[in-house]
């Protein structure tokens, strides 16, 4: 048998999980780079009976799946997974497992790009490397309108954190009611007003057909020109390009970013050269914890499988 782990971009999975059960019956392949074509993704994968793949970053679409006739277990980390194609592995025996799950990651971190964002701690940290000094003007939290799309495990969270910093917190979502807003402290709001008067919009939504772009140039187009988004939810939640335009044009006054239309971010993106903008490689959830969590449940639902595949045998 021949097990695979995609996209282990820090080369740790080995580390943080227990893969003797594993190894018992398999032989392990690592691979910590990232495949993006489709073609090189099924000539990587064809001799793998088994994968394990990390959050959504290798897509396993209808035509990537029919072309892997030895795969017969993905093992997905999160609780779940709209990059795979879960009818297609069903149509084609193919097995899906999930991991354990914890937002903390998700929702301390979104605080840190608050944070920087708000104070410009990537430009001083870099200046003061480069052998400069103070270049810029910070901005309080307290009193300010933190304006959260989607109050769920996260946005709540999000939420309860921004009224611990004295802010007025405002919500929207499609189907946010008044009372789950009230629960989590906040004010509904309609979602114009929510972009009209928020200093800062958090987006803290699943991604669907209902959501994708939702959030665009008209969105843009009333925010303050002192406001900031920040979206470490989804990247195609939010309209990439009227993003880049807004902020090229200086109509709102930054964002800062963890996720993206496409991943890894190409390296001619506009996010890497814009000064307004505060990005980061979507490490939102990237803690030795959370990673701990994943690949030690990963780990245990691929050794259950070979151990059945080989009683069977």
């Amino acid at each position: 048998m021949k097990v695979a782990i995609l996209d282990d971009y820090q080369n740790v999975a080995l580390q943080l999980a227990d893969w003797s059960g594993v190894r018992r019956h398999a032989e392990i392949t690592v691979f910590n780079d990232h495949v993006a074509d489709a073609s090189a993704v099924v000539e990587r994968l064809q001799p793998f009976d088994a994968i394990c793949v990390m959050r959504e970053r290798t897509p396993l679409t209808r035509e990537i799946l029919r072309q892997l006739p030895n795969l017969k277990l993905i093992a997905s980390t999160g609780l779940r997974n709209a990059s795979i194609n879960s009818q297609t592995a069903t149509d084609l025996g193919i097995a899906v497992t999930a991991t354990g799950y914890d937002s903390a990651p998700t929702i301390e971190f979104t605080w840190s790009l608050i944070l920087a964002s708000m104070r410009g701690i990537d430009r001083e940290a870099a200046s003061l490397k480069a052998g400069g000094w103070q270049t810029s003007l910070g901005a309080n939290l307290r009193g300010k309108s933190l304006g959260v799309v989607g109050l769920g495990n996260i946005g709540r969270e999000v939420a309860r954190i921004g009224l611990a910093f004295g802010m007025k917190v405002i919500a929207w979502s499609q189907n946010l009611t008044e009372e789950k807003s009230s629960a989590a402290g906040a004010t509904l709001v309609d979602k114009q007003t929510l972009f009209r008067e928020a200093d800062i919009v958090t987006v803290h939504l699943v991604l669907s057909s209902r959501t994708k772009g939702l959030i665009g140039a008209p969105e843009f187009a009333l925010m303050k020109p002192t406001a900031k988004l920040v979206n470490t939810s989804r990247g195609p939640i939010v309209d990439e390009a009227a993003l880049v335009e807004a902020l090229q044009a200086r109509r709102i006054a930054g964002a800062a970013v963890d996720v993206f239309d496409v991943e890894p971010l190409p390296p001619d993106h506009p996010f890497r050269k814009l000064k307004n903008v505060l990005a980061t490689p979507h490490i939102g959830y990237v803690t030795e914890d959370l990673y701990r969590t994943f690949y030690g449940d990963a780990a245990a639902s691929i050794a259950k499988w070979l151990e059945a595949s080989a009683a069977s045998a």
